[in-house]
């Protein structure tokens, strides 16, 4: 009997500053048999990071896509902007240990990282390892993610940091 299984279908986005990476990356997520959604930029023209971490984080939290990469220079602007987007949890990375960690406690659903902070090789290592990496589901992680969900979809979180003040 043959795979039945449907290939993870990730979303890809970058700036001008990882345009390079996330071409590169892209090919080599082909060669491993995923389905990528490539949402721009496609060349090394500057742009804004916002455009494209926005629209991958969309295509994750609706269910088109599984998964997402974001990448800028830094990666902080590009998870940044994805985590506007309600349902998403964007994890910069830097190294395999956080990917894991993103993944396993956190069910990170977007994966950001820094062109101009990793090379090539170790993006691809971060990107295996968060690939691979199935959330743990323990009681204490599915506890904190609630919560995450609950400042979302209220406004709990504002009238909490009004009585700080």
């Amino acid at each position: 009997m043959g795979n039945t299984h449907k290939p993870i279908r990730i979303a890809l986005g970058s700036d001008h500053a990882g345009f390079e990476l996330k071409e590169w990356l892209k090919t080599k997520l082909l060669e491993a048999g995923y389905e990528c959604h490539d949402f721009g930029t496609d060349s090394n023209q500057s742009c804004d990071y916002p455009d494209f971490s926005f629209a991958v984080a969309q295509a994750v939290v609706s269910g088109q896509c599984d998964t997402g990469i974001v990448i800028c220079g830094t990666g902080v602007g590009s998870s940044i902007a994805a985590n506007k987007v309600r349902g998403a949890r964007c994890a910069l990375c830097w190294n395999e240990y956080t990917a894991r960690m993103a993944r396993s406690h956190n069910d990170a659903n977007i994966l950001a990282l820094g062109a101009r902070v990793i090379g090539m090789e170790l993006a691809w290592e971060i990107v295996k390892v968060w690939l691979e990496t199935p959330f743990s589901g323990e009681e204490r992680h599915r506890r904190r993610l609630e919560k995450i969900s609950a400042l979302e979809s209220s406004d709990a979180a504002l009238q909490e940091a009004k009585t700080l003040c």
